[in-house]
């Protein structure tokens, strides 16, 4: 018996059911969504550091490496070098009014006009951030409420897809504003400002 002759045979007692196009279209379907599930856990469960995470590797302990001397950012994170711990970009009065007006719009409902961590949410039963005028806070370098904006902390969300680098930027240099407003002297004050609030006075 030939094999063709063979195959005529089995089709005649074995029935093979009939799934028509919408049964092939639907099993391809099935299939192709189990390739990229198992595609999508792969990816998510491959071996990685972590921002911050430790590292047996390198003699530092930290998984985080410092950028190579000469390297120069570009492209929209060009005003966001975090690593360098302060703001990147000069402090003036243009900087410190965006700063104020993406505050009002992001940071106050939680973190109050004034920075105490006294807002409008908070008053309605959310968690109360910490304020900004604790004298840990006052010590961390800018680079740390850049970070906090653009990723999140604790129950603070992340607003990094919300307000780009140079906000975040101006953002932080209005809280450094707010801290040192709560912490300031008369000598911090210039001195055509200062004599504006004294009366004339040269004191």
């Amino acid at each position: 018996m030939s094999s063709r002759e063979a195959v005529h045979r089995i089709r005649g007692t074995i029935r093979v059911p009939a799934i028509g196009r919408a049964g092939a279209l639907a099993a391809w379907g099935a299939l192709i969504v189990m390739l990229v599930a198992g595609c999508g856990a792969n990816m998510r469960n491959q071996p990685k550091y972590t921002v911050y995470q430790s590292s047996s590797f390198f003699s530092d302990r930290s998984a985080d490496r410092p950028l190579p001397r000469g390297v120069v950012p570009a492209g929209p994170q060009a005003v966001a070098p975090s690593a360098l711990g302060r703001i990147p970009v000069p402090v003036t009065k243009q900087l410190l009014e965006r700063g104020m007006t993406e505050y009002d719009v992001y940071c106050m409902p939680c973190h109050g006009a004034t920075g105490y961590g006294d807002g409008m949410v908070v008053r309605r039963g959310f968690k109360h951030p910490p304020s900004y005028h604790t004298p840990r806070l006052r010590r961390l370098p800018d680079s740390h409420f850049y970070d906090v904006i653009t990723k999140g902390y604790g129950a603070m969300p992340s607003y990094g897809y919300l307000i780009s680098p140079k906000d975040r930027w101006a953002i932080v240099a209005y809280i450094r504003a707010l801290q040192l407003s709560q912490h300031a002297s008369i000598r911090d004050v210039p001195p055509v400002e200062r004599r504006r609030l004294t009366g004339g006075s040269r004191r």
